[in-house]
């Protein structure tokens, strides 16, 4: 059964319910969910959804769904989804996936005309962003108590976040082997290998206030009696300290990593302790952010597109080349947390005039 109804950070709201797949048409929607996973390399994520819509879309149609016309799919993805509450931006995203499927369908032979092929994605308002201020994420960074193994751990995540601009999922997937160590201007500098979106990834210095708390975090005894292990010998970089899922005996490893209702709820306790509203209190008013400080800082597209993953498929082959030691030079001069005062920012003055940073 294919449950409906979570309010998705960039998709919005989708209606709740819950639809079964017809017994023909489970058979055929896994056969072309497969193809999506292996040939087009769909994240398991993606592959949910898609299964999702199309349990939906099954459950709304009388016949299979090979079966069906363009009338019954104009009707299912217009009036249908708008009249259960459907935003445009979710219902683009069940177009999408129906298109697709009869694409695959027609070219399988499967139908003998695509009856997808003309249907229309709705308009999507085009939102202007609310980034956090640098004012508002000074408050908010100076909340944690760095005293204690969990004040350092969020204050870690929340300078990683405004020093980064990294989308939620990159920082909850962060393991050990994605901190990567480079040289520039003949200084050891920190950068972190963010997975996001699907299975795409990408490379980013950590300016240097969030690099010390990071390391600062990562060497704290607390941490060393954590078992962060993972079965491919890597660790969990951000712990949660209780897990209610899992027994306290396998409370370790994968189980150990903070997870999205974790960093969203910290991220929201400390808005509310700094007075940071709540149009502001959201991981994406942090890539807003260091997004706005490097337009301000005349960053080219590419630049901006490297940093934040805003990427066209297209021109990903250009800006992933981009060297990242340019990145740097490029992130440092827009770095939100060197624009700001931060608990670390007194040492990480004390370490530039010495030439360690």
């Amino acid at each position: 059964m294919i449950l409906l109804g979570e309010t998705h950070e960039t998709t919005g709201y989708f209606p709740r319910g819950s639809f079964v797949l017809k017994k023909n048409d489970n058979e055929l929607v896994s056969k072309w969910l497969t193809f999506k996973l292996t040939n087009e390399g769909c994240a398991d994520s993606t592959i949910d959804k898609y299964r999702g819509y199309l349990s939906r879309l099954s459950d709304y149609l009388e016949n299979d769904l090979v079966d069906t016309g363009t009338d019954d799919l104009v009707d299912f993805t217009g009036l249908h989804l708008h009249e259960s509450g459907a935003a445009p931006s979710s219902r683009r995203a069940v177009v999408a996936a129906v298109k697709s499927f009869y694409k695959w369908a027609t070219v399988n032979k499967l139908c003998l005309l695509n009856p997808a092929e003309n249907l229309v994605y709705p308009k999507k308002r085009s939102l202007v962003p609310i980034a956090m201020s640098l004012k508002n994420s000074e408050k908010l960074l100076m909340q944690p108590d760095i005293s204690t193994f969990k004040g350092l751990r969020d204050a870690a995540v929340l300078a990683l976040f405004i020093g980064t601009g990294a989308r939620l999922h990159g920082i909850i997937n962060l393991n050990k082997r994605d901190l990567i160590t480079f040289e520039y201007q003949g200084i050891d500098r920190l950068a972190v290998k963010l997975k996001e979106k699907g299975s795409k990834e990408r490379i980013v210095p950590v300016p240097p206030e969030a690099a010390l708390l990071l390391r600062a975090y990562l060497g704290h005894d607390e941490l060393s009696l954590i078992d962060t292990a993972l079965p491919n010998g890597d660790h969990v970089v951000f712990v949660n300290l209780k897990n209610n899922h899992v027994p306290s005996y396998e409370h370790r490893g994968e189980a150990r990593r903070l997870g999205k209702r974790g960093i969203q709820q910290m991220i929201k306790d400390y808005s509310i302790l700094a007075g940071v509203p709540e149009s502001q209190a959201h991981a994406h008013a942090f890539r807003h952010l260091v997004g706005a400080e490097l337009a301000e800082e005349s960053a080219t597209p590419f630049e901006m597109m490297a940093i934040l993953g805003h990427a066209q498929e297209d021109t990903t082959a250009i800006y992933a080349q981009l060297a990242l030691r340019k990145l740097t030079e490029v992130l440092d001069r827009a770095n939100p947390l060197g624009k700001i005062e931060t608990r670390v920012s007194p040492l990480v003055k004390e370490f530039k005039a010495r030439g360690y940073l």
